[in-house]
């Protein structure tokens, strides 16, 4: 009976071994969906931006009539410090949807893409500031400040900066320094907040068809919760560490077979 016993618990624990291992399959990008990898419907639908209230605003006027220059543009401080100079320039959308401009006072910009609001903006300032100069012309540089997305479990914590239009699951992922070994890449959730409350996505990371979904793109505040892998417990990623567990297993079975057959 006791032989019987520790017979069946050394072939449980090498079971449980073998299907603890992390294979390629686990771990590796783009792989074609199957019947475990799922395959997505191309439902990519990228839209640009739109500002909301709160949103902080970086704001420079470039114009030749000089009046323009010198009522919107605070002369540059000559200063290293990158986010001061960008406060100088900074507006916030207040709750009605509008900053507010010398002069021309309240325009309206929440709901609008970037480019859509500097049209908004040029068109308020022209008005006021090139009547008297036909030839005179005005340009609107924006962009919006504070955009972060932040990542929870791979690798660690973190909130890392949005410098561009737009940013893919990829791109983000490696921002934060990739997902780690032990990452379950297959339930990779992303926690939205939208207009009509918050909104968790998950999704397989592993699936290549997710290049045409509504999951390849992030948005600002996005939150990417990465969920670790059960299989982290026996932490086999590469041979000589599977080497290393089967001759501790081996070892340790033969000496509890030995010490039955003694007491036996």
């Amino acid at each position: 009976m006791c032989k019987s016993c520790l017979r069946f618990a050394f072939i449980s624990f090498w079971l449980l071994l073998l299907s603890s291992c992390i294979t390629t399959r686990k771990v590796n990008y783009l792989q074609e969906p199957d019947n475990i990898i799922p395959d997505y419907t191309d439902s990519l639908a990228y839209e640009d931006y739109r500002l909301k209230t709160g949103d902080k605003i970086y704001l420079r006027v470039y114009s030749t009539h000089e009046e323009t220059n010198a009522l919107f543009n605070i002369p540059m401080m000559q200063t290293p410090n990158v986010s001061l100079a960008a406060d100088l320039y900074a507006y916030t959308i207040q709750k009605n949807g509008s900053i507010v401009l010398p002069m021309t006072g309240e325009v309206v910009i929440a709901g609008q893409t970037v480019r859509e609001a500097v049209r908004t903006i040029e068109s308020a300032i022209g008005p006021f500031f090139l009547r008297d100069s036909a030839d005179a012309v005005c340009t609107v540089e924006l962009h919006v400040l504070g955009r972060y997305f932040s990542v929870i479990g791979g690798n660690g914590a973190g909130q890392y900066p949005i410098t561009r239009a737009k940013i893919n699951i990829f791109q983000a992922l490696a921002m934060a320094g990739d997902v780690g070994a032990f990452a379950d890449r297959s339930r990779v959730r992303i926690i939205r907040e939208t207009e009509d409350g918050t909104v968790v996505k998950m999704f397989d990371l592993r699936s290549k068809s997710i290049l045409n979904s509504e999951y390849y793109y992030i948005e600002p505040n996005d939150v990417i919760y990465i969920q670790r892998l059960d299989e982290q417990f026996f932490s086999i990623v590469n041979l000589p560490s599977f080497i290393a567990t089967v001759l501790s297993t081996v070892s340790f079975g033969t000496f509890l077979y030995s010490l039955f057959q003694k007491k036996n």
